[in-house]
């Protein structure tokens, strides 16, 4: 048998990326560096980017992706001929999939990905868990209707990745399976697939509604969140996120027609486990925020059970996973799931996050404004949000019952504690169901996605998504969290830690 190279496979390929600045973690940056450096002979990358016109399609690209400090390995490989060799590869399309078509409005572009494309991965997502229902219901769930559709135009298409998340599954508890199941009790329901008239109609009543009452955008921002926080509890789902992530993956199985899918479903997203370079990533995602608000000495507790597994996965193996399930299913009628994720290969508890945390943050203590060290103690864990909300609690009814004995003495100090209580409490709650997960997710097929890429492709470990190679304590002592200090923290004014 002549084996066969995954990057091989990458060769004169045309992909469409949409959500090309997205996915948690800014994974598709992540994937558009790594297409291009292990494979220069691609076609062409098709970004779709939200944007007014093909010029500002194209700034943004340069912006917000290829003149990231992430492609500095791919620039100093190119040289003086990077600007060419980017422009020679990659297409900056101005859409959304929010629209019909993409929102692709330039007729040979639109034809040319038609007759051209190859592969279409979809990561368009907004990934806030509170975000406004109807625009989550627009990006997560009517965008894959739209991309769909815009796929079965495509005359060479072989396949589709679609990025999900691997909390679609709900709260549940045990053992997960790389299924639908989660799905079933909503499919049971009246609205099986009649969810995109339904909600649309739940979300345009709404907002006539505010309008009528010539609400203030900010009122209107409230009410379409708290609509989504609304609609998903009635579902059985933790957040807006995920209800639309979820019925996004209905469509998907519903309309996919004759198409090749594959669903990627990662757990909790961080930065670079090796590539391009270790330790790389922007913005605050999964629990960084948590990180970050301890280390200020702003976090002092959270509910979790001490031996509960956080589920945690590099983003480059994410993106490992992505390439190589895209060359693995090329067309292959059917749809299959894989869940990227630690828990059950390589399980990390919130025991020893906590103690890699509070390691870290000792040896490397924050510094006040003043240039005094933040002292840190371990993270108090609390099995229950009842016996959090309890511990935030009492301090603050203290410091109220002082301030009225001494004649409000201590007002500044109770304004700025409950200031801080508040905030910390909206934090653990957007984070609630994730803090007090009993879940392991199962990966036979991602497993199996493994077997079939040692055996069959010579460069398949260029591609590894293997969790087991994880060292967590040094992963977090000297990758995640200074990369998280050097590329977020320090880009960032410390107000928002």
């Amino acid at each position: 048998m002549e084996f066969e190279s995954i990057s091989g496979n990458l060769k004169d390929k045309n992909i469409l990326i949409t959500g090309a600045t997205g996915f948690v973690g800014k994974g598709s940056l992540i994937l558009v560096e790594k297409i291009l450096r292990v494979q220069p002979n691609v076609k062409k990358l098709y970004l779709l980017l939200r944007a007014s016109d093909t010029n500002s399609a194209g700034k943004r690209m340069h912006n917000e992706i290829t003149g990231k400090e992430l492609f500095r390995v791919l620039r100093e490989k190119w040289g003086a001929d990077f600007d060419s060799f980017i422009l020679e590869k990659v297409v900056p399309l101005s859409g959304d999939v929010i629209f019909e078509d993409l929102g692709v409005k330039v007729i040979k572009q639109k034809e040319e990905i038609c007759n051209e494309v190859h592969i279409i991965i979809n990561s368009a997502a907004t990934t806030k868990f509170d975000e406004r229902y109807d625009v989550a219901l627009e990006v997560n769930t009517f965008g894959v209707l739209n991309m769909l559709d815009f796929a079965k135009k495509c005359l060479k298409l072989e396949m589709v990745v679609h990025v999900s998340t691997a909390y679609v599954c709900g709260e549940r508890v045990g053992l997960i399976l790389e299924d639908s199941s989660s799905m079933e009790e909503m499919a049971k329901k009246p609205s099986k697939f009649y969810l995109k008239s339904q909600e649309k109609k739940i979300v345009e009543s709404k907002l006539k509604e505010l309008q009528a009452q010539n609400a203030s955008e900010e009122v209107i921002t409230n009410a379409m969140k708290d609509l989504g926080t609304t609609r998903s509890k009635l579902y059985g789902w933790p957040n807006t996120y995920v209800l639309t992530k979820v019925m996004g993956e209905m469509y998907l199985g519903h309309a996919k027609g004759n198409l090749s899918i594959a669903i990627i479903r990662p757990t909790m997203i961080t930065s670079t486990y090796k590539e391009p370079f270790s330790g790389w990533i922007e913005g605050f995602r999964t629990y960084d925020s948590l990180i970050g608000g301890y280390w200020k000495g702003k976090l002092t507790g959270i509910p979790v059970d001490p031996m509960s597994v956080v589920d945690m996965i590099p983003v480059d193996m994410v993106v490992n996973s992505i390439i190589t399930a895209m060359v693995v299913n090329a067309n292959k009628s059917g749809k299959i799931i894989y869940h990227v994720g630690t828990s059950l290969r390589n399980p990390l508890t919130f025991s020893d996050f906590n103690n890699f945390m509070f390691q870290y943050c000792t040896k490397n203590p924050w510094l006040n404004n003043d240039g005094s060290p933040v002292k840190v103690k371990k993270l108090k864990m609390l099995r229950s949000m009842d016996a959090f909300h309890l511990y935030m609690q009492i301090p603050l009814q203290a410091l109220k019952f002082m301030n009225k004995e001494f004649d409000q003495y201590f007002q500044d100090v109770y304004v700025n504690y409950n200031r801080k209580v508040k905030s910390v409490k909206r934090l653990v709650d957007l984070y609630r169901a994730y803090l007090l997960f009993k879940g392991i997710f199962y990966d036979t097929n991602t497993e199996e996605l493994r077997r079939i890429a040692s055996e069959n492709y010579t460069d398949a470990e260029n591609f590894n998504f293997d969790p087991k190679c994880i060292d967590w304590e040094d992963y977090y002592m000297h990758t995640h969290i200074p990369g998280f200090a050097q590329h977020v923290v320090i880009k960032h004014s410390r107000s928002r830690l």
